[in-house]
């Protein structure tokens, strides 16, 4: 007897680039490792020098901001949302963050880091959905947030 298998989902970057509105430099997801429809989704972001924010934030010890490592969640979660929901992307579905609890910084994201997005759906009710998630560099937790997202049409 073989042991039950899990269908994974895996997107690259042109995939990504269909269904997520955002583009370079908000743009937050690199590649789609895992994917499991309804449950949960595991990502990457390539954390590199040349990214427009390090210029600020700091010149002497750049750091990604804690704003941008949530929404590089968001947008995990919302990869999340439109493959569960077979939603292919017409430029009229819109995804809105509903609200942000416990969000805790654990450690800084610096240029060379691989931040790993995890998210993890826990419920979905009236087109509101909350996720569980967090980012990991190296195993080591950087950021970890609940979060609400809501999907919306717009004309």
């Amino acid at each position: 007897m073989s042991a039950p298998t899990t269908d994974l989902t895996r997107l690259d970057i042109h995939q990504i680039l269909k269904l997520l509105p955002h583009r370079y430099p908000i743009l937050l997801v690199d590649r789609v490792l895992e994917l499991e429809k309804g449950k949960r989704i595991k990502a990457l972001k390539n954390v590199t020098m040349n990214e427009e924010f390090f210029n600020g934030h700091f010149p002497s010890r750049p750091v990604m901001p804690g704003v941008l490592q949530i929404e590089a969640l968001a947008q995990a979660a919302a990869l999340l949302s439109f493959v569960s929901n077979d939603i292919e992307q017409d430029g009229k579905s819109i995804y809105y963050f509903a609200g942000i609890d416990a969000a805790r910084f654990k450690r800084p994201v610096e240029p060379g880091d691989q931040l790993i997005l995890e998210v993890e759906l826990e419920r979905s009710k009236a087109g509101i959905y909350k996720f569980k998630s967090w980012a990991s560099v190296d195993g080591e937790r950087a950021v970890e947030a609940d979060i609400m997202c809501t999907m919306r049409r717009v004309d």
